[in-house]
């Protein structure tokens, strides 16, 4: 039987579906298919936990303390990071639980700065932030996997992407397989996340308690310290918390989320901001300065100067630790492009739901060449700076838009409402942060911005409808039915 056309999902603003014939009974009645509410409060304290907690921590330390100059200093950091994500997750609990869409950044601009600033996050989302953002997480997880194998010798670059991409490869099939396997999932592994963390906390606790803290003498040296480098540090102290917006993304997924999304990233981030700080002190309680900077894994470094006997074990904890983050961000990461989609900005082919599974196929699958890109160029600390620009532009934006449309539109309920001066410090922090890094990092960060502002062309001459070529418009929807059959075989 040949499918039914596809609905036109952005003209309704309703959920994006496909159409699917209903028994004989109800025949030619149609039945929508959407992305059902199965997140409750403890699978987004786990999706929130998860994907906040993966290479971060154990790739980050370096950065924060080679930009930040000293011991002190990257503690203050990491702690100053831990209160300002705070400050924009509750932010965001605001806007989740008064615009009770999925979609995050995206839908947060479109409702309260407009289009254009919406599409070009949408963009940079697509063509930069989110592809090397995994890049990112899941270079960390191929080196940490494969790296035992080789040692001491450093693992082969190429066996490390490989490893890499089949890692993205086997989560995106997760993803487009089972919404309840990827929760599940997710909820092992941000348990586990904690255990290793624990592995890293005990026995430093217990160098500082027999007295080991020479590594902690002139902790705010200022021979070294760098003020310029400052925006750097905070970038990947940042990036270590990354993932306390994710929950916003899958909003019309939770269970009543008007108590869930503040509930979830308040126990969320006091418990990965304490365990964090923590790590760090753990860290500096055995390896001296110089020892982190010069480690390529530093919590490979710790296991073996900490516990010989169980060192072996800390990098495949670590690697199932980014395999648990890579899997919360693209579970949540192609909501946003649904979202878009849905809002008339993005090919329709990615509002398709698949009609059994309930999950946004196409959206998932299409993500992938641009994340092999990302990987293929394989610098880490590069990747970071070039994307990192452009994420916390547009996240700084939104909490402007928070106070805009609080101005703007007293009358709209909101469940969770906080105090304005929460979401003015973060703005200003992040906008601060964006403009220094220009200075610190001017080529990464230039980069990052150019790619970004290629949007604007994109919008006035491709997205305004009243532009959009015929012919594209007619390969798009053919593009669309296509993909249709996808969602109801």
């Amino acid at each position: 039987m040949s499918p039914k056309p596809l609905l036109s999902t952005h003209k309704s603003r309703a959920m994006g579906f496909c159409r699917k014939t209903s028994n004989a009974k109800e025949e030619g009645k149609k039945e929508a298919v959407y992305l059902r509410k199965k997140i409750t409060l403890v699978w987004a304290i786990t999706l929130t936990i998860g994907t906040i907690v993966g290479s971060g921590i154990f790739i980050a330390p370096k950065g924060v303390l080679k930009n930040s100059g000293n011991v002190g200093l990257s503690l203050v950091v990491w702690l100053a990071c831990g209160v300002l994500s705070l400050f924009g997750a509750l932010s965001y609990a605001d806007l989740g639980t008064s615009i009770t869409k999925s979609g995050g950044h995206y839908i947060y601009l479109l409702e309260t700065l407009g289009p254009l600033p919406a599409f070009l996050r949408l963009w940079a989302e697509f063509v930069m932030i989110r592809p090397a953002n995994i890049a990112v997480v899941s270079l960390a997880f191929g080196r940490y996997l494969i790296e035992p194998l080789f040692a001491p010798c450093q693992a082969p670059a190429l066996a490390v992407k490989l490893v890499t991409t089949t890692g993205i490869s086997l989560i995106i099939a997760l993803n487009c397989w089972s919404v309840s396997w990827s929760t599940n999932i997710q909820t092992a592994l941000a348990v586990l996340k904690m255990v290793t963390i624990g592995l890293i906390i005990v026995p430093g606790m217990m160098a500082l308690a027999d007295g080991k803290t020479t590594n902690f003498q002139n902790a705010f040296d200022t021979s070294s310290l760098a003020l310029e480098k400052l925006p750097l540090a905070f970038y990947s102290g940042m990036f270590a918390y990354g993932g306390w917006f994710y929950v916003n993304f899958v909003t019309e997924e939770i269970v009543n989320p008007e108590k869930t999304i503040p509930l979830s990233v308040i126990v969320s981030l006091l418990i990965v901001t304490l365990g964090y700080l923590l790590t760090n002190v753990s860290y500096y309680a055995v390896l001296t300065a110089e020892e982190v900077l010069a480690s390529e894994a530093v919590a490979v470094s710790f296991a073996d100067r900490a516990f010989k006997s169980i060192s072996s074990a800390i990098p495949i904890l670590v690697a199932l630790s980014c395999f648990g983050s890579l899997n919360g961000g693209i579970f949540a990461a192609a909501r946003m492009l649904f979202a878009a989609s849905r809002e008339g900005q993005w090919p329709p082919v990615f509002s398709m739901i698949h009609s059994r599974r309930n999950t946004p196929f196409p959206a998932l699958l299409l993500m992938l060449p641009l994340i092999f890109l990302m990987v293929s160029i394989g610098d880490l600390y590069g990747l970071l700076n070039f994307y990192s620009f452009s994420r916390w532009l547009f996240i700084g934006l939104v909490t402007l838009g928070l106070m805009i449309h609080r101005y703007r539109h007293p009358e709209i309920p909101r469940p969770f409402k906080v105090p304005l001066f929460i979401p003015l410090v973060f703005t200003i922090i992040c906008l601060f942060i964006v403009g220094m890094s220009l200075y610190s990092d001017p080529v990464n960060t230039g980069i990052g911005c150019a790619i970004t502002l290629t949007g604007l062309p994109v919008y006035y001459l491709v997205v305004q409808k009243s532009r959009i070529p015929g012919y594209f418009k007619a390969k798009s929807e053919s593009l669309a039915y296509s993909h249709a059959k996808l969602c109801i075989d």
